[in-house]
């Protein structure tokens, strides 16, 4: 069968790239024969965030000028995910992590052909259960219990192994014209961007189906 390759650009603290890969991920289950390759590509929100995170609540009075503006902003955020089936933990979230040590283990489940599982692993320790993913022991044990080499995986995360690759190909990114998150390229030529629905994505598989059986016919 032949293959389409679609690219995700995501950050496994952004709610709307766990949305939209929920969007997604039922898609695909509906049309088991879709012809996607999926690889997930680095994209920071918070490129600046110091090594080690912040405090939760420093942050969002940083970045929306208090709790108020934060509600305001998380709104459409809680009521998106409750239509996707999702129910995030913001109040049990005590910690924003940077996420370069995140995106350097979802390089290295590419890897190792397991970077969907750990995507999901991230999203689940992030926003249902509220841990830090900026935290290696957190990261390890996600690793471990993705079938990685969780002694390796440590080793890596203590040194800077990555650490350039992921800053540099989320700055070409930047450099494409990428200002947000989720964006899904598909076949290197189409970008759509945002959490889309199901629905979407069933139209864009049967399209591309479409045109690949039109391709063989000719």
């Amino acid at each position: 069968m032949t293959t389409v390759k679609l690219d995700i650009l995501s950050d496994p603290i952004c709610p709307w790239c766990y949305i939209g890969k929920t969007h997604l991920d039922k898609a695909l289950a509906d049309v088991p024969d879709h012809p996607f390759v999926i690889e997930w590509h680095p994209f920071q929100l918070n490129p600046d965030m110091p090594r080690e995170g912040m405090d939760r609540r420093e942050y969002l009075e940083r970045k929306f000028g208090g709790k108020e503006g934060a509600v305001k902003a998380y709104a459409p955020v809680v009521e998106h995910a409750e239509k996707a089936g999702l129910s995030i933990n913001f109040e049990g979230m005590t910690r924003t992590p940077n996420t370069l040590d995140a995106h350097r283990l979802i390089h290295w489940a590419g890897i190792e052909g397991k970077q969907s599982l750990i995507v999901d692993a991230l999203f689940e320790a992030y926003f249902i259960k509220a841990r830090d993913i900026g935290d290696h022991d957190v990261l390890t044990e996600l690793a471990e219990e993705a079938g990685l080499d969780a002694a390796a995986i440590r080793r890596l995360l203590e040194g800077d192994s990555d650490v350039e690759t992921i800053q540099s190909r989320d700055a070409h990114s930047r450099k494409m014209g990428v200002t947000s998150v989720p964006t899904f390229i598909v076949a290197n030529q189409h970008a759509v961007p945002g959490a889309q629905q199901p629905e979407l994505w069933k139209q864009v598989i049967a399209d591309i189906q479409q045109q690949l059986a039109n391709a063989e016919s000719d």
